[in-house]
């Protein structure tokens, strides 16, 4: 009879999430995992299977719990006007602080594509998976704002992302720079011409 585990995972999970968030995958070292965890190695292989197996669970968890909410606005039947200008003020906002959620400025999923294990094809597939519903999302953003066309719509949704996905890659090296492109994205949001 199996062993019942001894410890929650999903408190495992998020303490594991700040260590891959914070050293990407290459770099967050099992006996560091142990650490933050609390779990020894064979707990951890025995619960998750392998050190990519925990991040699989932790890249779900991160989708779930950090970047879902943060997108829900943009994601409802009905998407308020202003859903879009408050998304990218509170990442301007998030970018400012450093908490449990987001124990480093940045995206984990954008920190990973840059990484060796970005290359394998089923993190590619997650990477590729989220943008297009960071895109989705800020194109039903754009889409809220009256009096935008289709072909504008389509052209803003597009920018908007190239700058998001540049302000969380570039954030952790260059804040200002990562500044620098939201605020280019409220200026594209907001200029009708």
């Amino acid at each position: 009879m199996a062993r019942t585990p001894s410890f929650d995972r999903a408190t495992v999970v998020r303490a594991a999430r700040a260590v891959f968030w914070r050293d990407g995958y290459e770099s967050a070292a099992v006996p560091r995992l142990e650490d933050a965890t609390g779990l020894s190695r064979s707990s951890l292989y025995g619960a998750f299977g392998s050190k990519r197996g925990l991040f699989d669970e932790v890249v779900q968890n991160y989708l779930d719990e950090v970047v879902r909410p943060r997108l829900a606005p943009l994601q409802a039947d009905e998407v308020a006007p202003t859903a879009l200008r408050e998304y990218l003020l509170g990442l301007r906002e998030a970018f400012a602080s450093i908490d449990a959620i987001a124990p480093v400025p940045g995206c984990l999923l954008i920190n990973t594509a840059a990484g060796p294990v970005g290359a394998d094809p089923e993190v590619a597939r997650v990477i590729a998976d989220y943008r297009a519903e960071l895109h989705g999302a800020l194109r039903r953003g754009v889409a809220a704002q009256p009096g935008r066309d289709p072909e504008q719509i389509a052209q803003l949704a597009t920018v908007v992302t190239g700058l998001v996905v540049s302000a969380f890659a570039l954030v952790r090296v260059d804040p200002d720079a990562a500044g620098a492109s939201l605020d280019a994205a409220l200026h594209a949001i907001e200029h009708r011409g």
